[in-house]
């Protein structure tokens, strides 16, 4: 079902076969503006419900119960909530923005570049053309353009336009983890005890209770999150991506033939390592011809 004709500034397109729904901008002076992709999957949402309210959880309890209580007391610096905050937000962002962010979707009427159409092949599930190392995505129903895997926990693909963000996304989850349960440890077993504590406060008589379901939270976090970042790291490196390695099907792809700069820049958009881990930027892909990814 196709809604309403396309707007000379707006375009809306929801596809109820394949539910996936985008809403983008487009200009005269720019063609790629604002493009906001949204998947309609009920698992999707179940599990990123989840990543949020681990999230929020501890967002608001670990500072309320750790951080602010220790600091008024002076046994921590104050840089070190400006620290945890940070990174939360960061986490956020990533969070966010990886799963609204448009994985490299294929037009219905992709233009190929002139003396690339060898390299181009046809998809036999939705009949487009596409880039070689594209991927079909039952889920989506669409093809990606270097699709890694479909992320439940993020309700989306992970392909070329939002990899670099779901790669943020798995830094800044570690280091959150890592952080709450350094200050969990800290609590008990190093901080000096807190002199000044309301019990009459929910957080303060149920801290023992709130704390181990942080912990618990924290752990399964960190070891989920720490394979799956290995993983991606290694694909980067290895200039492969998750499908590939579960086909079989691209053996000369798995071989590293480019330096690790030269696979992350491509990654991240830019060379500027320090742009690696900032989620606010717009990502400008590096012009690379399908045919040297694929034969150099």
């Amino acid at each position: 079902m196709q809604v309403p004709e396309k707007l000379p500034h707006t375009s809306v397109k929801f596809q109820v076969d394949h539910l996936p729904l985008w809403v983008g901008r487009q200009s005269e002076d720019c063609k790629m503006g604002l493009r906001i992709h949204f998947v309609v999957d009920p698992h999707g949402w179940c599990c990123m419900g989840l990543i949020v309210f681990v999230w929020l959880y501890n967002f608001f309890l670990i500072p309320k119960i750790i951080l602010f209580p220790h600091y008024e007391e002076g046994h921590i610096p104050g840089v070190l909530i400006i620290i945890f905050y940070g990174i939360a937000i960061f986490c956020l962002v990533a969070l966010v923005r990886a799963s609204i962010t448009d994985p490299g979707r294929l037009p219905e009427n992709p233009k190929i570049p002139h003396g690339e159409r060898e390299f181009w092949e046809l998809c036999n599930k939705c009949n487009l053309l596409r880039p070689k190392r594209s991927h079909h995505c039952s889920r989506c129903g669409h093809c990606v353009r270097r699709m890694d895997h479909h992320c439940p926990w993020i309700n989306n693909c992970v392909g070329e336009d939002n990899h670099w963000l779901f790669l943020q996304l798995c830094f800044y989850t570690e280091l959150l983890a890592c952080y709450g349960l350094m200050f969990s440890f800290c609590h008990y077993y190093y901080f000096l005890p807190l002199k000044k504590r309301n019990v009459d406060l929910f957080v303060v008589r149920h801290e023992l209770a709130i704390m181990r379901l942080a912990a618990f939270m924290g752990i399964t976090m960190l070891v989920g999150i720490t394979g799956l970042f290995y993983t991606q790291l290694i694909g980067i490196i290895t200039d492969t991506t998750s499908i590939e390695k579960m086909s079989n099907c691209c053996e000369e792809i798995s071989k590293p033939r480019k330096p690790w700069q030269q696979t992350f820049s491509e990654v991240f958009g830019t060379r500027w390592k320090i742009l690696w881990f900032i989620p606010f930027r717009q990502r400008q892909p590096l012009r690379v011809p399908y045919h040297f990814a694929n034969h150099v």
